[in-house]
């Protein structure tokens, strides 16, 4: 009893300390006219969770009532943190995001965080669209820009936010699941996946019905089966556990069929996942499993051949270590960018499925509301990026956003925690088109050896090698800025801005293209060599000048100079590898992408 109190005590005075931290923590709040809000209060959950994700405090003994508990914190706990309110339920305006940043600018914040992209079916040019416009302006005054790739994943070049200037994050797993497992009435068990927190402590048995038996008169049967709206009959469904089949459209989503047999009176839902490998979500109080497609079938087959089939959902429960871990999440969006492809995109991966971080309370709070919340999506992954360069300028402050972005880069992580290459949810090792240059990995970023500079004039270049005019781009700078376009540019030049990966979307069978590269020593060694390592795969040649960078007391700065070649016989396609720098203590990872065709 004694240690009860004293544990008690405890966390009163943590929650005492957390508040008074808290107070403290958020140092700014607007809104904009124009989205339709009255207030800078967040009404979705949305920002808070994604702000307390960057900079969020130590919090003991948090969950989501109950799952995933634990200490949380933000990723740079020290930080404050100025939230704008640019998004409501009717949308994301253009003229307030525009505005909110210019504000940040004005604000004098070091970092901002945009968990916000425009769908993969919108290819809005760089000038046309605002996140881009935005983050230009805050780049040219030194305030790094992070942002999410989006949720259009698995389809390949769906990933948003291209723009050289941003910092574009997918998303990955960690190493923590959640299980919702099935009791046939066979007592046979089987392990789905999924969240729900249904208020009985003794799940109760309910009968079993599949969809495609429940449809409603004149619906298709194979409507039912995928338990489409207005398709099911609720006297066959009412009181009963129900299983559906996912539709293999995109339109049709999870919650949408939650709807759909929520409303019929079910008891309970199993869906059988056709489309990707099964992932936990989050149900509410309605009892939830999602399981494969072997699963399913072994479900089907114990219906099939008893009379009255009941089945029990049992409560959820966390499962961890997860393994394998980190594994690209399906729904993350996947290069090459649309825009153009001799820029790799997305730039790293982070953590984004089922991440718990902190809601806000509602206005009429009551004891049961949950302060934390379990999300998915690369609105999550993207504010862990926030957090760890936020971490890294902490350390670094003399750093420009292009050298946290390189050195956040070049020693991200390619290996699970099985010490496997990282793979997607297909079980295939993962390309830079889903992950980057890979996980990201905070410590190992204070101290990466070398950094690419990506400058003002790169990202110039840049637009006058995209297409546009020296006149069009001079209308976005301030008369002071002084510059002109190159005499000679193209698309195939974009290749060339020094950025800390290479993409190269033309390669022709029997080509040879030449890249060139800086880097800049920021090491604590200043008479140190670095020597190159190459992993290319078959059909690509590639060869690197000089093989050594000697970096003096006088020599900071080293150029080299790669060169691809496409060999007659390699397969028309994109051929990634990696090229690697080390001096022995540092290693600094450059990944590639060329497209042969």
């Amino acid at each position: 009893m004694f240690e009860q109190k004293k544990k008690k005590r405890r966390r009163d005075e943590e929650n005492r300390r957390l508040f008074h931290t808290l107070i403290r923590k958020l140092i700014g709040a607007r809104y904009y006219k124009s989205t339709g809000a009255t207030s800078a209060r967040d009404s979705n959950g949305h920002g808070t969770h994604t702000a307390s994700t960057a900079a969020g405090a130590h919090v003991v003994e948090a969950s989501d009532r109950g799952l995933a508990r634990g200490t949380a914190k933000g990723g740079q706990p020290g930080c404050r943190i100025a939230a704008y309110k640019t998004c409501t339920a009717d949308g994301c305006p253009g003229s307030a995001m525009l505005k909110a940043m210019d504000d940040a600018v004005h604000d004098g914040v070091d970092i901002i965080s945009i968990s916000i992209g425009l769908n993969a079916a919108f290819k809005s040019d760089y000038l046309s669209d605002p996140i881009a416009i935005g983050a230009f302006h805050a780049e040219l005054k030194g305030i790094m820009v992070i942002a999410s790739a989006g949720n259009d994943g698995p389809i390949a070049s769906t990933v948003t936010n291209v723009a050289p200037w941003l910092f574009t994050v997918a998303a990955s797993n960690i190493d923590r699941d959640f299980q919702s497992s099935v009791i046939l009435g066979s007592g046979k068990v089987i392990r789905g996946a999924g969240i729900h927190f249904s208020n009985s402590t003794r799940p109760k048995a309910y009968s079993l019905v599949y969809a495609r038996n429940a449809a409603a008169a004149s619906k298709p049967v194979e409507d039912a089966r995928t338990c489409l709206p207005g398709s099911l009959d609720p006297k066959k469904v009412s009181g009963k556990v129900i299983v559906c089949v996912m539709p293999r459209d995109a339109v049709t989503t999870k919650q949408i069929i939650k709807v759909v047999v929520e409303d019929a009176g079910a008891r309970g839902l199993i869906l059988v996942n056709q489309k990707e490998k099964i992932r936990a979500s989050d149900f509410g109080h309605f009892p939830f499993s999602e399981v494969d497609m072997t699963d399913g079938y072994k479900i089907l087959k114990y219906m099939l051949h008893t009379k009255s089939p009941t089945v029990t959902i049992v409560p959820t429960v966390e499962v961890k270590p997860t393994k394998p871990a980190p594994v690209v999440a399906f729904f993350s969006s996947r290069g090459p960018a649309s825009l153009t492809e001799n820029i790799l995109k997305p730039d790293v991966m982070a953590p984004g499925v089922l991440i718990l971080a902190a809601l806000p309370p509602p206005k009429t709070a009551k004891p049961s509301t949950p302060k934390f919340g379990l999300a998915s999506g690369t609105s999550m992954s993207c504010p862990h990026v926030s957090g760890a360069a936020a971490f890294v300028k902490a350390q670094r402050p003399s750093w420009t956003p292009s050298m946290i972005k390189s050195a956040l880069m070049t020693t991200a992580i390619t290996y699970d925690n099985m010490r496997r290459p990282v793979t997607n949810t297909s079980g295939l090792t993962s390309t830079p088109h889903e992950t980057g240059a890979g996980e990201i990995s905070p410590q190992r970023a204070i101290n990466p050896g070398l950094v690419f500079e990506t400058t003002t004039q790169d990202y110039l270049q840049y637009l006058c090698y995209f297409g546009y005019s020296q006149k069009t781009i001079s209308k976005t700078l301030n008369k002071a800025t002084k510059f002109s376009c190159p005499k000679k540019t193209s698309k195939d030049l974009i290749s060339n801005i020094n950025y800390p990966s290479i993409s190269i979307g033309n390669l022709r069978r029997g080509q040879r293209k030449m890249i060139e590269r800086s880097v800049t020593n920021v090491g604590p060694e200043r008479n140190v060599t670095y020597v190159a390592h190459i992993e290319a795969p078959e059909g690509l040649v590639v060869k690197v000048a000089p093989k050594r960078l000697v970096f003096g007391e006088n020599v900071d700065k080293v150029s080299y100079k790669v060169w691809f070649y496409g060999e007659k016989s390699a397969s028309k396609r994109y051929h990634h590898g990696s090229l690697e720098w080390s001096d022995g203590y540092h290693s600094v990872r450059s990944v590639f992408s060329v497209n042969i065709n």
